[in-house]
């Protein structure tokens, strides 16, 4: 027994969240296999035979991609493999022979037609409700092989048969006839020797020995075609299983305009991806203890294909948020995640020193934060002077004004300034003043970090340390 999957993504543009959560599934159904001791093989291969659409970097930012996550192929063309080359565009040679060979056993060929023919065939076909009837299909094969020949521009179609009806079976899905007067001979083989997706997908799949076909169910429409191309060429089909779309909250297609759809946001953004696993996984599935949390290994133990869902996973951002959080606060140690958030600052180049004062405000922070770029945005006055001052804050620094020279000078006198120290200090002035705590404390927040919100006012004061927090106190009291 072997599973061998795939995702074979096109180098087109920002590495898509699609993409990794497609990765996701076709991963682990490779890792199950291995753990049952069985031939487990996951291939990374790229589609990027549209030349028009083709950007350089593109190829590159999907190997990171793939890296973050964790969701290393065993054949890509980084690590190469027994069947490479993994690139379509290196792979032309294969698709045209293939093709060719369909044209000779009679399920394809040869097209002659130009763009102006074709648009003119398309318009007659839309208005009578019919798929384009290719007039090259009837021409004897010995004259198309003659004008082939004689270097005559022509791609090659498939045959599709005008009777009966083709059958995809998916794993997710009752059987799916589509009839064949509906499907339209496609092009396999491009004038300039570039395969379409359906030529090239189903010959490297074959190929490649690929036994299970994950991908996303927009392609269950192109499915008829892949299953005609492995009937004509004699090929056994392997299991198809269409997941369901990511859908924004109003149930439409997961689109940049609605959410951010490329991998690297989320990467800018501080996100684990320990918790994108996670969050991706239970898109169309959910944990049969009812988890919400679990890591990459749980899921591969115990995953099924048969128990996806097909209502239409919501992407909702504000979940993945949420989720991230309860990986910062509850899956990590407080080690891990000042050494993830410092690596992270790095990459963003925000040059703190790793010292123990660093994790002392990461430690206060954890609770306050679900991604790591908010750690900055929340925390400006642990790094400087120069803090910005919320309006609500001023407003309670100007309540506290009348006694701020005086807590400031209780604060200097202080012996010591741990947190047991502060607090009673604090709440015997303002006793004395004849005030609730909180009006005390709040006033003393604002001035010393600039906002109403922030970590613990006692550990607060400890990291900030006695001299720094003085000096903002008597600045709040002058009004600076």
């Amino acid at each position: 027994m072997s599973v061998v999957t795939r995702i074979a993504p096109s180098p087109t543009g920002d590495p898509h969240v699609g993409t990794a959560y497609i990765g996701l599934f076709n991963h682990t159904l490779a890792q199950q296999a291995r753990a049952r001791g069985e031939e487990g093989k996951f291939i990374l291969r790229i589609e990027d035979t549209d030349r028009n659409r083709y950007v350089p970097d593109s190829e590159h930012r999907i190997f990171q991609m793939m890296g973050w996550l964790g969701l290393t192929p065993d054949e890509s063309p980084l690590q190469g493999g027994p069947n490479g080359p993994y690139r379509q565009s290196e792979r032309t040679e294969i698709y045209g022979e293939y093709a060719r060979k369909l044209v000779e056993a009679g399920h394809a060929y040869y097209a002659f037609e130009t763009p102006e023919e074709l648009a003119a065939l398309r318009e007659a076909a839309q208005q009578e409700g019919r798929v384009i009837a290719v007039p090259s299909r009837d021409l004897d094969p010995t004259e198309a092989q003659r004008r082939v020949d004689a270097g005559e521009s022509a791609v090659i179609r498939l045959k599709v048969p005008r009777e009966g009806e083709t059958v995809v079976h998916d794993a997710l899905r009752k059987p799916i006839a589509f009839q064949n007067r509906e499907i339209d001979d496609k092009v396999l083989l491009k004038a300039d020797g570039y395969p379409t997706y359906h030529l090239a997908n189903v010959v490297d799949d074959h190929l490649m020995g690929v036994t299970h076909v994950i991908r996303a169910e927009e392609w269950i429409t192109s499915t008829p075609i892949h299953v005609l191309l492995y009937q004509a060429f004699g090929w056994a089909e392997p299991i198809f299983a269409h997941m369901p779309l990511l859908r924004n909250a109003d149930r439409s297609k997961i689109s940049k305009r609605k959410n951010p759809t490329s991998v690297e946001w989320y990467m800018a953004q501080g996100f684990l991806p320990e918790a994108m696993l996670n969050f991706l996984a239970t898109m169309g599935w959910t944990h049969p203890e009812g988890k919400e949390i679990f890591d990459l290994a749980e899921f591969q133990r115990v995953f099924r294909l048969e128990d996806v869902t097909l209502g239409g996973p919501v992407f909702s951002l504000d979940k993945l948020r949420w989720m991230n959080g309860k990986y910062l606060r509850e899956v990590l140690s407080e080690e891990e995640v000042a050494e993830r958030l410092h690596a992270y600052l790095a990459s963003q180049k925000h040059d703190l020193p790793d010292d123990d004062y660093f994790r002392a405000v990461v430690r206060m922070m954890i609770p306050r934060m679900d991604v790591f770029s908010e750690f900055l945005e929340k925390t400006p006055y642990f790094w400087s002077e120069d803090y910005p001052v919320s309006e609500k804050a001023q407003h309670l620094i100007e309540e506290g004004r009348p006694f701020l020279p005086e807590l400031a000078a209780r604060l200097k006198n202080l012996p010591s300034f741990d947190p047991a120290t502060t607090e009673a200090a604090l709440r015997a002035f303002a006793e004395e003043r004849g005030l609730k705590p909180g009006k005390v404390m709040q006033p003393l927040r604002a001035a010393i970090a600039g906002t109403s919100e922030s970590p613990g006012m006692f550990e607060l004061l400890e990291v900030l340390g006695q001299e720094r927090v003085v000096a903002r106190v008597e600045r709040a009291a002058r009004g600076g």
